[in-house]
C-alpha cells in the first residue's frame, strides 16, 4: 500500500469517527454542568446563588465564600477527623481483603467452593438488612460516638474485594509459589513479600474506592457519631441545612467543592488503574 492509500484510509476514518466525538463532548458537557454550577454558585452572593433561574456567573467574584465556608463548617476539625478514618479504613481494608483472597485462591480445604459462594451471595444483602444489627452491637459494646463502628467493619474485609484478590492470586503461577517455598518461605512470607508486591494495580483500585467511600461517607457518621468534635467532612456539611431547608447555599457550595478536591485529584493521578485492574481481575488466565 502507498502512503498516499494509508493517508486516504486514516481520513476515511477520522472522519467517520466525528459522530462519536460529538457524542463523546456532549456526554462530557452534561457531567460538567452540576460541577460548573456548584463552582459557580460559590462564588455568589446568597441572593445571586438563590435566584430562579440561575445566572451563568456571578455579579462579582466572592472569593471570601471560600475562609467563610470553612469555618462555618469546622473544617479544621473534620478534616483531621476524616483523614484518620480513611486512612485506617483503606490499610484495613486492603490487608483483609487481600488475606482472605489470598486462602481463597491458593489453600486447598474441605469446603472452600461452598464458602467463597456463601461469601459472594452477602453481596446482595442491601446494607439497611445489617444496619440495625450492627447498631446493637456497637452499642453493647460502647462504641457509639467513637470512630470504631466506621473502622471495624472494613477490617473483617469486603466480598466484592475479596472476589478482585482471589481472581489476581489465582492468575499467579504455581511454579512461582513453588520457587519461594523451596527457598524456605511458609505461607505468610509468600503473602508478604511475593503476593501483595505483585498485587500493585488490585490494591490500588481498592485503595482508591475505599477511599471515596469513606471520605464521602454520610450515613454511618450520622448513625454513629453523636458529639460535633467527631464529625466527619462529609457530616459537617450538614450544618449549612437550616430549619427551612438550606442555608448560605453560596457557603454551601464553597465548603463541597473544598471538600471533594482530594476525590477529584485522586481519580485523575490513578484513573490508568480503573482499566489495569478491570483487565487483570476479571480475566482469569
Amino acid at each position: 500500500m502507498t502512503a498516499t492509500g494509508t493517508t486516504r484510509g486514516r481520513r476515511r476514518r477520522g472522519a467517520g469517527a466525528w459522530p462519536t466525538y460529538t457524542l463523546l463532548l456532549a456526554g462530557a458537557a452534561l457531567l460538567l454542568i452540576p460541577f460548573y454550577w456548584m463552582l459557580s454558585n460559590s462564588l455568589k452572593t446568597e441572593a445571586e446563588a438563590s435566584i430562579i433561574p440561575p445566572t451563568l456567573l456571578p455579579g462579582q467574584f466572592l472569593w471570601s465564600n471560600y475562609p467563610d465556608a470553612l469555618a462555618k463548617m469546622g473544617f479544621t476539625n473534620a478534616l483531621a477527623n476524616t483523614v484518620v478514618i480513611t486512612t485506617l479504613c483503606v490499610i484495613g481494608q486492603v490487608l483483609s481483603s487481600s488475606m482472605v483472597g489470598f486462602g481463597f485462591a491458593r489453600f486447598r480445604f474441605r469446603g472452600r467452593g461452598f464458602l467463597f459462594l456463601l461469601m459472594l451471595s452477602t453481596m446482595m444483602l442491601p446494607p439497611q438488612v445489617s444496619m440495625i444489627p450492627l447498631f446493637i452491637g456497637f452499642r453493647y459494646l460502647g462504641m457509639i460516638d467513637t470512630f470504631w463502628p466506621l473502622i471495624l467493619p472494613l477490617w473483617l474485609g469486603t466480598p466484592f474485594y475479596v472476589f478482585m484478590f482471589r481472581q489476581f492470586f489465582s492468575q499467579v503461577p504455581e511454579e512461582l509459589i513453588e520457587a519461594a517455598r523451596i527457598d524456605g518461605a511458609g505461607n505468610w512470607m509468600i503473602y508478604w513479600r511475593l503476593m501483595l508486591p505483585l498485587s500493585g494495580p488490585v490494591i490500588a483500585i481498592v485503595a482508591i474506592y475505599t477511599f471515596m467511600f469513606t471520605w464521602n461517607d454520610f450515613l454511618g457518621p450520622l448513625i454513629y457519631i453523636n458529639d460535633p468534635q467527631n464529625n466527619t467532612l462529609a457530616l459537617a456539611l450538614n450544618v449549612f441545612n437550616g430549619r427551612y431547608g438550606v442555608s448560605n447555599v453560596q457557603l454551601l457550595m464553597a465548603a463541597s467543592f473544598v471538600t471533594m478536591l482530594p476525590c477529584i485529584a485522586l481519580f485523575f493521578a490513578a484513573q490508568r488503574y480503573f482499566v489495569d485492574t478491570g483487565a487483570t481481575s476479571g480475566v482469569k488466565g
